[in-house]
């Protein structure tokens, strides 16, 4: 028992160490030349509006039942009127960004460890670098510059799109209008609100780029290596975004305090 213990103990550290080591080899190589436009922008492509859907869809459905979840709680205290404020302050501050980065963690992450892992188990990043491509640059530079500019991105678009899906069940439920509706939202929302929030989306996106990269790039040989690469990228980047999400609000929770 002490032996497993001590040996997932380790497993936990060597892990933690080599996410830093790749994310120092990451800030060397991303500023030196040439940089790769053309892929970057492929990637962005590929992330983003491949993933819009889902997003939308994503942010639509939380919009809806989240609404129908806190009328009947509101009407008990004749507080209907604080619809709008309250689901726009919550979707905006925290549930919005967290859900759709699990989203993308879950799409963007584990198809990043795929590609990555199958790569590296038909060798050809072995092939890269023995024709004088640096792989690192190529594939993973790229990739994690690109979810960490399309997540928020992709975040702000989800909710707008969960405002409105709440929009409509106010309008059928409470004969609200989309006028009023989006007008009490503007007043509650404030730039203290949406500035951590689009900052910490950046932080998401790069930490599901990173991890999905670094399980592909150092996948074990085998088909069954590529599976625990993508596996594990969506587990390991699932509980870094709830990491990353509680120093956010800690952090701004010093400076509003």
């Amino acid at each position: 028992m002490e032996n497993n213990i001590w040996y997932k103990t380790r497993a936990f550290f060597e892990e933690a160490g080599g996410i830093v080591i790749f994310t120092g080899r990451f800030f060397s190589e991303v500023f030196k030349p040439p940089f790769e436009f053309k892929e970057l922008l492929r990637q962005c492509y590929q992330m983003g509006n491949k993933s819009l859907l889902l997003v939308g869809v994503t942010g639509f459905i939380l919009g809806l039942v989240f609404t129908l979840q806190s009328r009947p709680t509101l009407m008990e205290f004749g507080a209907e009127s604080w619809m709008p404020s309250m689901v726009s302050i919550s979707i905006v501050r925290e549930i919005g960004s967290v859900i759709i980065a699990l989203i993308c963690a879950g799409k963007i992450g584990s198809g990043i460890g795929a590609e990555l892992g199958s790569m590296r188990v038909t060798e050809q990043i072995d092939a890269m670098e023995v024709s004088g491509t640096n792989p690192f640059k190529y594939l993973v530079v790229t990739r994690i510059v690109a979810t960490t500019l399309m997540l928020p991105l992709l975040v702000l678009i989800g909710d707008a799109i969960a405002l409105f899906g709440s929009a409509i069940i106010e309008n059928l439920k409470g004969e609200v209008s989309f006028l009023l509706y989006f007008n009490q939202v503007f007043d509650a929302l404030t730039f203290a609100d949406l500035i951590p929030a689009t900052i910490k989306t950046f932080f998401f996106g790069f930490a599901i780029g990173l991890v999905g990269c670094y399980k592909g790039y150092y996948c074990s040989k085998g088909t069954m290596g590529v599976g625990e690469a993508s596996n594990s990228a969506v587990v390991y980047t699932s509980m870094l975004l709830f990491v990353i999400d509680f120093i956010a609000v800690f952090v701004a929770d010093i400076f509003n305090g």
